[in-house]
């Protein structure tokens, strides 16, 4: 990528280790269309359920030139599934690598 990966928190505090993970999905996604110029991941953990637990919800915004940018908003709603930010992490990134592939095909 031309531009480093931007990573914001919403409504919870920065983790080194969700960074980490991120950065770690990002570069995978590169396997996918090495054109990628920049990325940016926003998680934000918005609602507090008593008792639900919290959901995180990730949008990824990538540029590629010449392309259509990519943009996935995974907001898993209140599935219980998702009161882990690794899982919606993940979902999220499937979601952007689905994108790439079909962009691909184009």
């Amino acid at each position: 990528m031309k531009q480093p990966l931007e990573i914001v928190f919403e409504d919870f505090a920065p983790s080194d280790a969700i960074s980490a993970r991120l950065r770690e999905e990002t570069q995978k996604l590169q396997q996918f269309n090495a054109r990628i110029s920049s990325a940016r991941v926003i998680i934000a953990k918005p609602h507090q359920h008593q008792h639900k637990g919290n959901n995180y919800h990730v949008r990824i915004h990538l540029k590629v030139p010449g392309a259509k940018d990519i943009i996935v908003n995974h907001d898993p709603g209140d599935k219980h599934t998702h009161d882990d930010a690794y899982i919606t992490i993940r979902d999220a990134f499937r979601a952007a690598r689905r994108q790439l592939k079909d962009q691909k095909r184009s």
